[in-house]
């Protein structure tokens, strides 16, 4: 309450101190698609200012318009042989510099002169060889959509094909596959997650640690991804931080009810070199209705990326990212339809995230260079636990440590690129990466387990068992190459191969990777798409240690081989207009060599990373399959005139089979998702250069599939939940449904280069009470409902200078 106080008398102030029209500068490089070369003398014009303000490309590609009234703006990009792009929706703020970078594909018809074609295909990829299945994002949608609490994780979830129907956390379930088969990059080095309390093995968290104020544009792929990408069944998330500022010192304020306070500094390094830098820290406490539990989550996190300039030994950047998160369930404190805690126990959660890494490009010549980097990430995660014994009137009499659990993953990787055009037609990109593991392991527990005795009888267990002590290293080994041709302007086609090794389980894996798209008339083009993937087993599964006798454990998982599967997707898209297009994709994904039970079972490792925690088992055998099929519809009107509407529909299934061979629904398959998100903007102010903003999202879902408590097993053992595995996903939750509406405004200040942006977020503004879990409650002694997160109302204040 005291924060919303504030920002709101925080923006009546400045919509008083906002009277004169204000101007920004627009500049950025232009470069040739395929091989990143700049392009010298090149025309970017602002569309329909008059006088025509414009600028040519110097002999480094770079390009400078000032004097740009703030607002929406349209750059027009023109030169000989290339075809010519429009770029809409460029937002200009007076508190920063407009920065980008446009790229320009070279025809193979080799026009003579400059022909103006349509406008740029707004949702195509940055990466060309991806021609299925992907979408780029900005940094404007993220903070655009409503719902998204500032996380790019959760914007995913409005493209279509994603699910992810939890309050609580970020999981991305792409096309009923389980988040533990998506893949994170940042700055090309793959990084296990980026979110703050993620525990080992998984990929989402209650909250991003990746600051989206740093992020420039970046790829989201859903399936049949370019050979580029390896070890992921799922998806792909590319993302990059972009450069400073190289001319000028600008700084950005933010906070936040959900992610919190910071604060953003960018600007040049040295002006001779054109080097830069952009550093970002924040703090926050979430809000006790955001995160589904009585207990306050504590997050920190730092962002930063130096751009070290040209030199003649090529182009040197250095990253980072780091994060430290913590949070105390007290078992005394919290309500019975906590999300997380129980009462009988005292939890304590701490994790560190970190990623630092060098990128180096350099240039064997015009249509050729070498990318290169080299990263160390760490994650780590400690788990204590003190169990709570009380009498039959809920009164403390004893508090013993139960559990000690950490995990501690580090890799050290190698990455190296090629990228050749040989020309109009055809180009290469091939490459290595190796990742080298460093894993430690440790679990040591007394949590009221049947085999540890209590000769007191006062209900402590009398000493410890050692569950886990791994310490253990192993690489990971990837090679691929990828080639595009393209027959004529309107049909190319792209094949590669991806290959793995992993030497922990002397396991080697082929994988080829085929797609063509064919644009054929003006407004629709049709694209095909093959993929085989592979991905390494996770390692909580991987290193699972089996008590094969009274305490005596054995890693009985060590010789899984990769989970492996083949993608086909089909795809057709049409433009309705300038700014509608209507998208519809059809797949299929087989996938085999799944890990389960020797022994006849419903557990497939295709469930895991439904939960904070792995449901680990032993002895498991590659004999498992699955499948995934599906229809996606997309209809979306981009930002213009105003304002801009997206729609989206996902019906599939997502069924497996355990060694038991019965078919079953995974833990993913929720049948249908659909969303529907609509903005408008109203201009105001001397030359328009202010906005009112609305923005609002419906997101609806099939429930989730899941196991019933088997009530009478649990009783009879000491209250540790046992499912009915036999049934196993056999029951739903009810229909998932969200409505967010979301208020704002945009400010850009008088005569000084200060802009303001404001919003009220409303979430589930029906404060409808989700389900969540049927779980088994021990103070009740019955399964009980836990519901997900009601109304939660966010506020954002974002000032930049």
């Amino acid at each position: 309450m005291t924060k919303l106080l504030l920002l709101t008398l925080a923006i009546g102030l400045l919509i008083s101190t906002s009277a004169m029209a204000q101007t920004q500068v627009i500049k950025g490089k232009v470069l040739d698609a395929q091989a990143d070369y700049p392009l010298i003398g090149a025309t970017v014009t602002l569309a329909g200012s008059e006088p025509v303000k414009g600028a040519v490309t110097d002999t480094n590609g770079n390009f400078k318009i000032e004097n740009v009234p703030v607002g929406r703006q349209t750059l027009t990009v023109q030169y000989i042989g290339y075809k010519s792009i429009s770029v809409p929706n460029v937002l200009v703020t007076a508190g920063k510099e407009v920065v980008v970078q446009l790229k320009l594909e070279e025809s193979v018809e080799k026009l003579d002169e400059i022909v103006i074609t349509s406008e740029s295909d707004k949702d195509m990829p940055l990466n060309e060889l991806a021609k299925v299945s992907a979408r780029t994002f900005s940094l404007e949608e993220v903070t655009r959509f409503s719902g998204g609490r500032n996380d790019v994780a959760r914007l995913a979830t409005s493209f279509a094909g994603v699910s992810a129907p939890d309050d609580s956390r970020n999981d991305i379930v792409v096309r009923g596959n389980s988040p533990v088969g998506l893949l994170w990059r940042v700055e090309g080095i793959p990084i296990a997650t980026t979110n703050h309390f993620a525990t080992q093995g998984t990929t989402g968290g209650p909250v991003n640690a990746l600051n989206t104020n740093l992020l420039r544009t970046s790829d989201f792929l859903t399936g049949a991804f370019p050979a580029e990408y390896g070890n992921a069944n799922a998806a792909v998330f590319d993302v990059n931080f972009r450069n400073g500022n190289k001319d000028t010192y600008e700084f950005t304020g933010q906070l936040s009810a959900f992610s919190g306070l910071e604060f953003m500094a960018e600007g040049p390094l040295s002006r001779a070199n054109n080097s830069s830098f952009i550093a970002s820290y924040r703090y926050g406490i979430a809000s006790l209705a955001a995160t589904g539990t009585t207990a306050v989550p504590y997050y920190q996190d730092f962002s930063f990326k130096l751009n070290l300039g040209e030199t003649k030994a090529g182009r040197f950047e250095i990253f980072g990212l780091g994060g430290l998160s913590n949070i105390d369930f007290k078992g005394d404190e919290i309500e019975n339809d906590d999300l997380f805690a129980n009462p009988n126990e005292d939890a304590y959660v701490d994790n560190q995230l970190g990623l630092i890494g060098i990128n180096h490009l350099i240039r064997l010549n015009k249509t050729t260079y070498i990318k290169t980097a080299f990263g160390a990430s760490t994650n780590f995660n400690e788990y204590q636990q003190d169990n709570l014994v009380k009498n039959a009137e809920d009164v403390l009499l004893e508090k013993y440590n139960a559990v000690d659990a950490s995990t501690r993953e580090s890799r050290y990787t190698l990455s190296s690129t090629l990228n050749k055009k040989f020309n109009a037609k055809w180009s290469l990109k091939t490459g290595v990466l190796i990742e080298r593991y460093d894993a430690d392991f440790s679990v040591i527990d007394r949590d009221n387990r049947a085999n540890i005795p209590d000769d007191d009888a006062d209900g402590i267990p009398d000493y410890y068992v050692t569950i886990r002590n791994l310490k253990d290293t192993y690489t990971l080994s990837q090679l691929f190459a990828q080639a595009e041709n393209k027959l004529t302007d309107n049909l190319s086609v792209t094949f590669g191969l991806h290959s793995q090794y992993l030497d922990y389980t002397d396991d080697v894996i082929l994988e080829p990777r085929a797609a063509i798209s064919w644009q054929m008339t003006a407004n629709q083009r049709w694209s095909l798409a093959y993929g085989f993937h592979a991905q390494t087993v996770p390692t909580p599964v991987l290193f699972f240690e089996e008590e094969i006798s009274s305490g005596v454990y054995e890693r009985t998982n060590e010789d899984l081989e990769f989970i492996k599967s083949h993608h086909y997707v089909l795809a057709y898209d049409r433009n309705l207009g300038a700014d509608w297009r209507l998208k519809t994709e059809a797949y299929y994904q087989n996938i085999f060599d799944v890990p389960v039970e020797s022994q006849s079972g419903s557990y497939s490792v295709l469930n895991e990373g439904a939960d904070f925690i792995f449901n680990e088992r032993g002895s498991l055998v590659n004999d498992g399959s699955g499948k995934n099929y599906g229809i996606e519809l997309t209809l979306e009107k981009f930002f213009s005139r105003g304002y801009y509407l997206l729609m989206t529909s996902s019906m599939y299934e997502s069924k497996y089979k355990g060694s038991d061979g019965i078919e079953r629904n995974t833990a993913f398959n929720n049948n249908l998702v659909a969303n529907l998100l609509l903005g408008k903007e109203w201009a105001f102010g001397e030359s328009k250069r202010n906005a009112l903003t609305f923005d609002t999202k419906l997101t609806t879902a099939g429930g989730k599939p899941y196991t019933p408590v088997d009530l009478e097993a649990t009783r009879n053992n000491a209250g540790r939940e046992i499912r009915m595995e036999n049934i196993a996903f056999s029951e739903r939750y009810n229909t998932y449904f969200r409505w967010d509406v979301k208020f704002g405004v945009r400010l850009n200040s008088k005569n000084k280069n200060i802009s303001h942006q404001f919003f009220v977020d409303l979430q589930n503004v029906t404060n409808r009470k989700n389900e969540f879990v049927r779980r088994y409650n021990e103070v009740t002694d019955h399964v009980d409902l836990v519901e997900q997160i009601g109304f939660f109302p966010d506020v954002m204040y974002r000032i930049q200078f």
